[in-house]
């Protein structure tokens, strides 16, 4: 099924920085750039080109959609110890999206299915993933899937990114919601800026004041600024 979109569609409009959407998922700033504008690497001729995996609206200065932050996300997931293997993700993607008739398929809740099976079998095939390593990735791709949040037609509207880590966890504290203070991430329970809190911490105000502030525990305000600061 081919992925439509209104143009007005927030979802799709440019509203992230490459610098500020590393930031959001954790990511190395060069590898989001990878993905997002491509690289160059050796051949025996000279060099030749990978093209980006993820096409943001606005290309120069590159800056990312929300749905290229799901991309991007779900990307982070497939790394190896060299990394993510472009080529690979690339041939992996065409091959699943081919053969199950579903476009942009790193912004479907069809991952969580067959879809998904379809598609990491061929990526550790390609890669010559071991028995092992192909169990790992499983489990890591169906954890950065659980941060995600589908609609009715399969397509994210709210991403619960990792605070620190790649950590299993049920607990998904902050969120970006492009219906939500611009995009930004916010602590789920009062819908304020993570951005805030750290601000106000910086600021010499203390959590059990913030806490008392926004209503939030004060948990929910350590996990706030864990986030802004472990960026």
């Amino acid at each position: 099924m081919e992925a439509t979109f209104a143009k007005s569609d927030i979802r799709d409009q440019p509203a992230y920085p490459l610098a500020e959407a590393a930031r959001n998922l954790r990511v190395a700033p060069a590898t989001l750039r990878s993905w997002v504008v491509g690289r160059p690497y050796p051949t025996s001729g000279g060099t030749g080109r990978f093209h980006p995996l993820v096409h943001p609206p606005s290309r120069r200065p590159p800056i990312l959609s929300f749905h290229n932050l799901i991309e991007a996300h779900v990307l982070r997931s497939l790394r190896t110890e060299h990394g993510v293997p472009l080529k690979a993700v690339r041939q992996a993607l065409q091959y699943a999206q081919k053969q199950l008739k579903i476009d942009r398929l790193l912004l479907r809740e069809d991952l969580r299915t067959d879809a998904g099976h379809l598609f990491l079998e061929r990526y550790g095939e390609l890669i010559n993933l071991s028995v092992s390593g192909q169990l790992a990735m499983r489990l890591l791709f169906d954890e950065h899937l659980k941060r995600v949040e589908w609609d009715a037609r399969k397509f994210p509207i709210r991403l619960f990114p990792f605070v620190v880590t790649y950590i299993p966890s049920t607990d998904r504290p902050i969120a970006i919601d492009p219906k939500v203070a611009f995009g930004r991430p916010v602590v789920v329970a009062a819908g304020v800026s993570t951005r805030a809190i750290a601000e106000r911490i910086d600021a010499s105000e203390t959590i059990a004041e913030l806490a008392i502030d926004y209503g939030l525990s004060e948990t929910d305000v350590e996990q706030a600024v864990l986030y802004e600061r472990a960026a």
